[in-house]
């Protein structure tokens, strides 16, 4: 991996973009927050397994009220420990808006009445370890599920050069060959194929008590995968592996969760993956057809704006994105804020080596089972023209200490196919932090839009205020919200001074749920009411002519707004 790059500020427009350990990434985060004190705030919102902070950054302006009476968007990343293009998108996006506030529109009207929770890197401990030594993990350091290392072929740098690739090894009865025109490409064997030098491709390394004849492979010590850790349909380790031992069991995963059950004003979400360069919603578990329809087309009309700002497309997990026919995904994150909560959300799965190399529109997990020899040639054009030759390790002979001779070589997974080359960082970062900002703007937001104050009598007033919601979204956010009961009923609450008495309305009255411009989208089939984003609500008040009244408007979602009432 690159090494990292330590200024005192962070800067695209004058650092090279690059992936950062954990130190570097922390101090970077200090001094954004440090130079920007009036936009972006600093916690820690709990420990990895390890001990480590797990950083989030608040960004609003607090000049116009605290994030947490605000709407607010979550983005996470480097939910998996190898996927390090997520973490550096979001500390991109928090440079991006803070350094953007004043000059860019709509950043400084969306920091000026929303807020973002963003957290740059859960897998911490994972990420670490996957920076700073050749070993790829899933997620966690936690042995799992045994705590004891298994037999087998294990990942092993046995060559000392710093990366842990692939090894050929000649076998009559193997399934792979040499491609005809690219000896570096390793081609499947045709089925009725014989006569030819075959190979065994695996992981480079050795095998853990070794028989002289079999290489089993052996599971990952490591074998957590906190992205089935969720909930939502959670399933145990025979059915879905890497699950956990139980929803939220993981430290990481838990503290997200204490974060989102103390912070219920969120109504969008983001967490970045790698790759396959797609936007994906859920579900995982389930078709289209389960999903409030009101919800899915609203899904559709985001996506499509992500697609319009990032290129990428946008699809369901379930219809999409399964690494089986017959298989789900469980546990998923992004399924349990969207079922539990009503969040709109996407998994973006960043980077596509493919796609970067003039492959086209193909099934994103079939392609990697099986895809024509043209492919591979594009790739490897790319790794020569583009690349210099660097993506792409050729193979060279090895002495293996128990297999004897093998070549080792392949694709330098960790910076080029997992992760984006660092030349291609800033225009993904930017396309990217430009689609979570354009996704936090549909976010629903309230506003007293007209306050009337009309004496009626002697020290008698007549209080009319209209609320409204001025967001895109409702203020329940979805469907599946008010399905879910997961969104409390906005209030209008009067706060009397002293000499100020209620003669007629409830001091503290619930308004229900506001709509916004959301349910409106297909009024060419059918008109409904245009003004269903208001209420109006009123009081008759006593007092003597200046005192006054604080009204206070509270939604769980749309924020909170307070008013001075004087009687006049």
């Amino acid at each position: 991996m690159p090494g990292t790059i330590v200024h005192q500020e962070f800067d695209p427009t004058r650092d090279i973009l690059s992936y950062y350990t954990y130190d570097v990434l922390t101090g970077l985060l200090r001094d954004l927050v440090e130079s920007h004190p009036q936009l972006a705030q600093l916690d820690s919102i709990g420990k990895s397994l390890e001990g480590r902070d797990l950083w989030l950054v608040t960004l609003t302006n607090q000049a116009t009220g605290s994030a947490i009476e605000k709407p607010a968007y979550w983005i996470d990343a480097n939910t998996h420990a190898g996927e390090v293009t997520g973490s550096t998108v979001a500390l991109y996006t928090i440079w991006s808006y803070l350094t953007n506030y004043g000059v860019d529109e709509t950043i400084t009207r969306v920091l000026d009445r929303s807020a973002f929770y963003i957290l740059p890197r859960l897998s911490v401990d994972g990420a670490e370890r996957y920076l700073t030594t050749p070993y790829f993990l899933r997620s966690s350091t936690r042995p799992y599920p045994y705590e004891e290392e298994r037999d087998g072929l294990y990942e092993e740098d046995i060559d000392g050069n710093g990366l842990i690739l692939d090894m050929r090894i000649k076998d009559p009865n193997g399934a792979w060959k040499r491609s005809e025109k690219d000896a570096r490409i390793m081609r499947r064997r045709e089925i009725e194929e014989e006569g030819g030098v075959y190979y065994h491709v695996v992981t480079e390394g050795l095998i853990r008590n070794y028989d002289g004849f079999t290489i089993p492979i052996a599971p990952r010590r490591e074998g957590l995968d906190i992205n089935r850790n969720y909930p939502y349909e959670w399933a145990p380790e025979g059915t879905e592996p890497g699950s956990g031992p139980y929803p939220f069991s993981e430290p990481e995963t838990h503290a997200e969760a204490e974060f989102w059950r103390t912070h219920t004003n969120i109504s969008g979400i983001l967490t970045y993956h790698t790759t396959s360069g797609v936007l994906l919603r859920p579900y995982g578990t389930q078709a289209d057809e389960q999903m409030p329809t009101e919800d899915l087309d609203i899904y559709k009309l985001i996506g499509e704006k992500g697609t319009e700002i990032t290129g990428y497309p946008s699809v369901s997990t379930y219809h999409g994105f399964r690494y089986h026919p017959k298989k789900v995904m469980h546990g998923a994150m992004d399924d349990y804020c969207y079922d539990h909560h009503g969040w709109f959300g996407f998994t973006t799965e960043l980077w596509d080596m493919p796609t970067t190399a003039g492959i086209g529109s193909r099934d994103f997990i079939a392609w990697f089972h099986w895809h024509p020899e043209e492919d591979d040639l594009k790739l490897m054009k790319w790794n020569d023209e583009v690349m210099e030759g660097a993506a792409f390790i050729n193979w060279k002979p090895f002495e293996h200490p128990q297999l004897g001779p093998v070549e080792i070589g392949g694709w330098n997974t960790k910076l080029y196919e997992q992760n984006t080359p660092l030349k291609y960082l800033p225009e993904m970062c930017e396309k990217h932090s430009r689609f979570t900002l354009a996704h936090a703007s549909l976010n629903p937001y309230i506003s007293i839009s007209s306050l009337v104050v009309t004496k009626q009598g002697d020290e008698i007033y007549h209080i009319v205020a209209l609320v409204e919601n001025n967001g895109f979204l409702p203020t329940y956010t979805s469907k599946r919200a008010l399905e879910q009961q997961d969104v409390l009923p906005i209030i209008a609450e009067l706060e009397l001074s002293e000499g100020v008495s209620l003669i007629a309305g409830e001091r503290r009255q619930e308004l229900g749920q506001l709509e916004g411009r959301s349910n409106k989208i297909w009024s060419w089939f059918s008109h409904g009411t245009p003004t269903d984003n208001r209420c109006k609500v009123e009081w008759v008040l006593k007092g003597s002519s200046g005192t006054t009244a604080n009204l206070i408007v509270r939604s769980q979602r749309a924020g909170v707004v307070h008013r001075i009432i004087t009687l006049d």
